[in-house]
């Protein structure tokens, strides 16, 4: 199972990374660090979404 979410990781990662920053830009953010954070945030939620979709694929 590890293998399964560390693929869908890379995909999850990569779209919640960019919902989080197209959210920052448009709430009017355009220095550097929210759009870091917002980037950061998403990688950091991508873990446990990714685990638990791998989780449901499984069961």
């Amino acid at each position: 199972m590890f293998r399964l979410a560390s693929i869908l990781f890379s995909l999850i990662s990569t779209t919640l990374a960019g919902t989080g920053v197209i959210a920052v830009l448009v709430a009017g953010y355009g220095t550097l660090m929210p759009i870091l954070l917002a980037a950061a945030a998403g990688a950091i939620l991508a873990l446990p979404v990714s685990w638990l979709v791998a989780k449901q694929i499984y069961s």
